[in-house]
């Protein structure tokens, strides 16, 4: 996993709160079995026309959204089901970090382990950048040593991140890799068991 600890980047902003996962990967696409390549059916019923064209009308196909890599969007952002696709193809996608006033308590969790910050912060604030985003491009600085996310115009605001991810993301270790650190302590404690095991049938 990449090592992950200021990300600056332009926002994409999708105003809509409740979107379950099935919106962000409608379930034909969990067929799949690789991580990667699910970018493009990102949010695919709204992104798209019947016809298979881009619908003009939803905010990340506009200009405005291209090349974003920070997502903010409503309340409660990945409800429904608990399919670790959602953050693939948010991933695959380009974002690198996803704010909202509220996460679905598992959406939030496999966002985590895929390497993704997500960040809970106050609606006043989030509501000023969705309305700052009809006139202009926001361009944000997430800084996970300091837990704080600052504007271009300096102000910055403070987020809580949870200790223990936030050393696996600024580290860039997934749950394996974590475990690898203490790959001499594991091999030790299997010779002990095997020296023991040894022991007792001799």
């Amino acid at each position: 996993m990449q090592s992950i600890e200021v990300i600056q980047e332009t926002c994409a902003v999708l105003k809509k709160e409740n979107v379950d996962t099935d919106q962000i990967i409608p379930k034909q696409f969990l067929k799949r079995i690789e991580k990667t390549g699910f970018g493009k059916f990102l949010f695919y019923d709204w992104r798209y026309k019947a016809d298979g064209s881009l619908n003009p009308d939803f905010p990340l196909n506009s200009e405005q959204a291209k090349g974003a890599g920070i997502l903010i969007a409503g309340a409660n952002f990945g409800c429904g089901s608990s399919r670790e696709h959602a953050p693939w193809a948010l991933k695959d996608f380009g974002f690198r970090a996803i704010i909202a006033p509220s996460f679905a308590d598992i959406f939030y969790s496999n966002c985590l382990k895929n390497g993704i910050v997500v960040i809970s912060l106050n609606e006043e604030t989030i509501a000023g950048w969705m309305k700052r985003s009809e006139k202009e491009r926001l361009s944000l600085r997430v800084d996970l040593s300091s837990q704080t996310v600052s504007e271009d115009s300096g102000e910055s605001h403070e987020f809580a991140f949870d200790p223990f991810w936030k050393s696996m993301i600024v580290n860039g270790w997934d749950e394996i890799s974590y475990t690898l650190q203490s790959e001499d302590l594991i091999a030790n404690y299997e010779k002990e068991k095997e020296v023991e095991k040894l022991g007792i049938q001799l």
